[in-house]
Formats: structure tokens, sequence, C-alpha cells
């Protein structure tokens, strides 16, 4: 049992709640120490989820740092901190909302916790990871987005729903940017071994991956007045555990690119090998041709979005 282990959360909304629930639950760490502004609720959520934790007699404690400054020599720090969407907000005004709140989390969590490995999970996402390593200046490897995880499991779950058999045998895979622009590779997804093409029609194929790409606006639509959690915080605890067991497993994340695929300098979702230091490796999978215009689109949403910060002379003394 990883006995010491720090894992920090900064933003102890529903996702970032649920990925500490998750880790309790889980007792893959010591300690789990929440970040909130609002700090009452943050100690009222973390005197709850360690009570769980007693109760199926997990080592886990959750605690609360009231400031940036207490949250210090973790192992793995989760930024779930941003503000949502407002009404009248443009993507842009979203955009630099939260790079702005980003910026400060990470200048936080660079001073306080230098050689944790970081894990954004704050929208949009990509844009979040790239700002993150930039004003973090720790290596690509430490820097980690959340999101590919979380879009192949909506695939594999619509892959079931469509099916009507083979739950817990499925395996999706989904790369490229977190949004309508993320590129679902039916090719690579099977069910126990089998390819997907042998168990449904195009027709069926190309229903999973829209609703993939729209999973969760659908969720959106059905909640009102909030956005997905359970499955978001889930596949950041996954993340987190493969890194504090250092499983070296395989699991599409948020990286900044340095040649791989023929990109650069931009962040977009791969394969990636998890382990103690972040991303170990970065796999390369063959695309094809349509394949790999899919993932052109998606890497140049993402660099639109990296420009538009340039553009407002984001990065200056960064």
């Amino acid at each position: 049992m990883n006995k010491g282990k720090r894992v920090g959360i900064v933003g102890a909304g529903n996702v970032g709640s649920t990925v500490a629930y998750s880790l309790a639950m889980l007792g893959s760490c010591h300690e789990i120490i929440l970040r909130d502004n609002k700090i009452e609720i943050a100690k009222g959520k973390a005197l709850d989820m360690s009570q769980a934790a007693s109760a199926i007699r997990s080592h886990s404690v959750v605690s609360v740092a009231e400031s940036m400054e207490e949250l210090v020599d973790c192992d793995v720090v989760v930024v779930t901190a941003g503000s949502p969407r407002l009404p009248g907000m443009s993507r842009d005004d979203l955009l630099m909302t939260n790079a702005n709140i980003t910026k400060e989390v990470i200048q936080g969590i660079a001073k306080y916790s230098p050689n944790a490995i970081v894990i954004m999970v704050s929208n949009p996402l990509d844009a979040m990871t790239y700002v993150a390593l930039r004003e973090s200046g720790f290596d690509r490897s430490r820097v980690i987005g959340m999101a590919g995880i979380l879009d192949s499991a909506r695939m594999a779950s619509f892959i079931q729903e469509k099916l009507g058999y083979g739950g817990g045998q499925i395996r999706a895979s989904v790369m490229g940017g977190h949004g309508d622009d993320m590129v679902p590779l039916p090719r690579y997804s099977t069910v126990a071994g089998v390819p997907l093409s042998d168990l449904l029609t195009q027709d069926e194929i190309d229903e999973v991956v829209h609703r993939t790409r729209h999973g969760g606006a659908e969720i959106v639509s059905f909640l009102k007045t909030g956005s997905a959690y359970y499955a978001p915080g889930k596949s950041t605890a996954i993340m987190v555990e493969a890194i504090l067991k250092d499983t070296k497993q395989i699991h599409p994340c948020a990286v900044c690119l340095d040649g791989e695929y023929g990109y650069h300098d931009v962040v977009s979702g791969v394969p990636v090998m998890l382990g103690a230091n972040g991303a170990e490796k970065i796999i390369e999978v063959t695309l094809n041709e349509q394949e790999k215009q899919m993932f052109a689109n998606s890497c140049n949403s993402v660099q639109t979005l990296i420009d538009t910060l340039n553009a407002n002379n984001f990065f200056q003394g960064a």
C-alpha cells in the first residue's frame, strides 16, 4: 500500500469531490488534500469522506488546505478549478477566465509541490493543460490532461447500449482534443478482442461516434443546471492510481506533443504509458488518412485557442 502518498485536489466541486471520494474508497494514498475557495464546504466534504473511508477501513484521510501554502509535497495534484461558461460569456471569455485561474493555481503548485505530477481537468481541457505546462516549467511528462479515459468510457458505454451485451469486455479508443473535434477510433475498438466492425453496421458505428462526441452535452441537457461529474471524477482517479501504483498501463491522455504524430507545441489526446514519472511514454498508433485528417482538425482547434492566448499576451513573463 502506498503509505505516505499525498494527492492534492484544487477545486472541491462535483468533479473534484468525486475524485477525492473515489481515491478515498480505493485507499491508494495516505492523504487527500482538498483546496477550494469555499473552505467551509470543503471541510464538510473532507469530514464526510474521511468517515466514509473509516467505514470501509481504508487508511486514507481527507483534509483541507485553507491556502495553497498548505498544499505541500504532494505526489500528484489534480486541478478541477475553473469557471463554467456563464450567460453572455463567449468561448474566448471562458478561455481567458480559466487560463488566469489556472495560472494562479499552477504557480502555487510549482512553489509548494515542485515535484508533483499535475493532472488537469479544467476546461477547455487541452488549452488549460498547455497553460499549466507553460506556467509550471515542469517537464511535459508531468503535466497531463484528463479527457481520453472519459471519452473512451463514454464510447464503450454507448457500444454496450447498442449491442446489449459485452459489458466489461469493451475496449473503446478515442484520441484528439476534448470536444466536438475528438477522434473516436472504431478500428481500435473491440469487444472481447472482436473488432467493432464485426459486431455493428457502419451506420450503428457512426451513431456511437456521434453520441461519443456529444456525450457531455447529452448529460447537460438532462441535468439542466450542471454537467457530468461521476465519469469525469472516476476517470481522473484511474489516472492518479496508475501514477501512484506505477502501473505502466496505457491510457489515452492529453499531453504536449513534441514531434509525435507530426505535431509540435500543441496539446492533444494520445495513448500514453502512465507510471510514477507521469506520462512516461507516448504511443504512436498508425492512423489511416481519414483518421489523420480528423486528428489534424482536432489539433488545429486546440492551436486556435493557444493562438488566442498568445494574441492576448497571456504568456508574457511566463
